[in-house]
C-alpha cells in the first residue's frame, strides 16, 4: 500500500521517493492523498503525488470497494452521499463512518480529491483549455472547478497550467494522450496477454505492446489505446467525440485494466501455497481485469459457458460483425462498437441464452448490483461467480471458465483452501497458467 508523508512545518504531503527530508517528528503518515487533503495539506510541488495511483486499502470491506467503483462511475458528480448510502442500502452516517474508519475519509472529500486530482494531470499532460478540463473532470462548473482547486492545490488552474514542467505535455499526432498511473509491480505484459487471448474481434485487439478497443460513450464511438509509459504509469490515447466526462472514461479504462488495485498482501499470501505459490511468484504484477461495462461482462459470461476464451472470443466477434455499429477508417484490426442490449437478444443464440442475457441486461439498466458473487434468482452458482468475478468482485471464483478448469486439472489445486478475499486474485493466476496450457 502507497503511504504519503505530510510534513507539518510546511503543510504539504509527499509521495514515497520525494528529495525532501523532515525531520520525522514533524511528519504524519496518510495512506490516501484525500485524506491528507482533509487535514489541510496540499500536494508538493517536487514530487506532484497526485501523479501516482491511490488505490483504496486492500483490507476494505467489500461494500467499501463496491461504494468506491460508484464514485469512480460519477454518482457523487451529480448526487448525493444520501443517494449512494441508499444505493448501498444503508444510512449516509454509516456510509460516511464506514469511509473514514477504512479510507480516512468521507466519499464526498474522496470524490472532490479524485476530480481535482484528475484535473492536475489534464493541466500538465494536455493542451485542453481549462474549460474543458474542468468538464472532462466531472466538475458541474467553472466556479466549483476554480474553488476547488484553490482548495485542494492552493493555487487556481491557470497558474497550475503555468507551472507544469517541459516534459510533462504529452504530443501526439491525433488522439488525446494521459498517464495512467499504476500501483507499483503493476505487470502490463502479462495483463496485456490475458487480454489479448479473450480480445473480441472487431471489438479490441493487442498489436505489440498496444492493447485498443472501441467504447461507445452517449451513444457515439471512440477508441482507446493503452501501451507501456514510463515508471509507474501506461499511456493512454483516447479518441473520443467529445471531452466532457473524459474521468469516467478514464476510470473506467483503469478499472478494466485493474491499475489501481492494490494486490500485495493478496500476493503475499497467496505465495506461500505450495501449489499457487509458483504461479504468483512468476507474475506477481499480473492484476485482475475486468470487463468494459456490466453489459459486456453478462454478454461474456453467458455466451463464454462452455468455450474456451479463443471461442468464447471468436463467437462474440461474430455477433459483433452481424449486430454491433460499423465503424470505418479504425486503427488495426477495429471495425464495430459492442452491440447495444436490445440487439444481443436479436443474435444467433439459444432460447435459454437469450432469457439469461435478457434477465441481466434488464438488471444492469436498472442497476441493481450484479457485483457480488451471490445466487441470482435465474442464474447457477458458477454463472454468478463469472459475472461478478468480470464485474471486480475479489471473492469471486469462477469455476465455469474453462481455461481456470483445466489448470485446476493440471495442478490438483483445492479452491476451497483459497483465503475468500483472495479468490479472484488466485483464479486470475490460474486462468493465466490455464491459457498457456
Amino acid at each position: 500500500m502507497t503511504t504519503y508523508s505530510a510534513v507539518v512545518t510546511t503543510g504539504i504531503y509527499c509521495r514515497p521517493g520525494c528529495g525532501a527530508k523532515p525531520l520525522a517528528r514533524n511528519t504524519r503518515t496518510y495512506e490516501h492523498p484525500a485524506v491528507a487533503e482533509a487535514a489541510g495539506f496540499r500536494a508538493c510541488l517536487r514530487c506532484r503525488p497526485y501523479r501516482v495511483a491511490a488505490p483504496i486499502a486492500a483490507g476494505a470491506p467489500e461494500v467499501v470497494c463496491r461504494a468506491w467503483q460508484l464514485i469512480i462511475d460519477g454518482v457523487l458528480d451529480d448526487g448525493t452521499e444520501a443517494a449512494l448510502a441508499a444505493r448501498m442500502g444503508m444510512s449516509p452516517r454509516h456510509l460516511r463512518r464506514l469511509f473514514v474508519q477504512h479510507l480516512g475519509a468521507t466519499p464526498d472529500q474522496l470524490a472532490r480529491s479524485r476530480r481535482a486530482h484528475f484535473a492536475r494531470r489534464l493541466l500538465d499532460d494536455t493542451d485542453l483549455t481549462v474549460l474543458d478540463v474542468a468538464f472532462a473532470s466531472g466538475f458541474g462548473s467553472l466556479r466549483q472547478f476554480n474553488r476547488i482547486m484553490r482548495e485542494v492545490f492552493h493555487a487556481s488552474p491557470t497558474d497550475l497550467r503555468d507551472r507544469r514542467r517541459r516534459a510533462d505535455r504529452l504530443v501526439a499526432d491525433g488522439g488525446l494522450v494521459l498517464r495512467l498511473p499504476f500501483v507499483p509491480g503493476y505487470d502490463w505484459a502479462a495483463v496485456r496477454d490475458f487480454l489479448g487471448v479473450r480480445a473480441v474481434p472487431g471489438v479490441e485487439e493487442v498489436d505489440g505492446d498496444t492493447y485498443r478497443r472501441t467504447i461507445t460513450v452517449e451513444g457515439a464511438p471512440g477508441v482507446l489505446e493503452v501501451s507501456p509509459g514510463g515508471d509507474g504509469h501506461l499511456l493512454l490515447r483516447a479518441h473520443l467525440p467529445y471531452w466532457e466526462g473524459l474521468i469516467h472514461v478514464v476510470g473506467q479504462a483503469g478499472r478494466m485494466l485493474g491499475v489501481d488495485t492494490d494486490h500485495t498482501a493478496g500476493v503475499a499470501a497467496l505465495s506461500a501455497d505450495p501449489v499457487l505459490g509458483p504461479l504468483v511468484r512468476a507474475r506477481p504484477g499480473l492484476a485482475v481485469p475486468t470487463a468494459w461495462s456490466a453489459l459486456e461482462a453478462a454478454v461474456r459470461a453467458v455466451l463464454g459457458r462452455g468455450r474456451t476464451p479463443r471461442e468464447a472470443a471468436d463467437r462474440l466477434g461474430a455477433i459483433v460483425t452481424r449486430l454491433g455499429t460499423r465503424v470505418p477508417g479504425l486503427p488495426g484490426g477495429l471495425t464495430h462498437t459492442f452491440p447495444e442490449a436490445a440487439a444481443i437478444t436479436q443474435a444467433d443464440v439459444t432460447e435459454e441464452e437469450a432469457a439469461l442475457i435478457g434477465a441481466l441486461t434488464a438488471d444492469v439498466g436498472r442497476g441493481h448490483g450484479l457485483d457480488a458473487p451471490t445466487p441470482l434468482p435465474y442464474a447457477d452458482h458458477d454463472l454468478s461467480h463469472d459475472l461478478a468475478f468480470r464485474l471486480g468482485n475479489r471473492e469471486a471464483f469462477p469455476l465455469g471458465d474453462a481455461s481456470l478448469r483445466a489448470a485446476l486439472a493440471d495442478l490438483g489445486f483445492d479452491p476451497a483452501t483459497c483465503e475468500k478475499r483472495w479468490r479472484s486474485l488466485a483464479a486470475i493466476h490460474l486462468m493465466a497458467h490455464g491459457d498457456a496450457l
